[in-house]
């Protein structure tokens, strides 16, 4: 699984202005692995993998698996890749990715301070 992340899985903070939040910023991360609609069996079983955690969306020629959920990327996703490192350039993106996360799960985003 941890090879397979880094060949073709992705973490990424979602940033969308929004003028109800106090910030005026949504913030999510999200961990998500991209494929060929062809291989959207595959998905499935990575889903199954994590728990059924996360959300498979499929168009003509692309599926994608995606967890956005807070806790389900730090229950699932983060303990994983502490337990498991991954191996090439990814594996700062991954420290990045959970450096946020944990930013985010103090609340630290919701004010200006913290999200710049």
């Amino acid at each position: 699984m941890i090879g397979f992340v880094d060949a073709e899985g992705c973490f990424y903070i979602h940033l969308d202005k929004r003028k109800n939040r106090k910030s005026g910023w949504h913030i999510q991360a999200c961990f998500q692995i991209g494929l060929h609609a062809r291989d959207k069996d595959l998905l499935l079983q990575i889903k199954s993998f994590f728990g059924n955690v996360g959300t498979i969306r499929k168009d003509k020629t692309y599926v994608s698996y995606k967890i956005r959920n807070l806790n389900e990327i730090i229950k699932v996703i983060i303990s994983l890749f502490e337990k498991y490192p991954l191996i090439t350039k990814k594996a700062n993106d991954f420290l990045l990715f959970r450096n946020i996360v944990e930013f985010m799960q103090k609340g630290e985003h919701l004010n200006k301070k913290g999200l710049s």
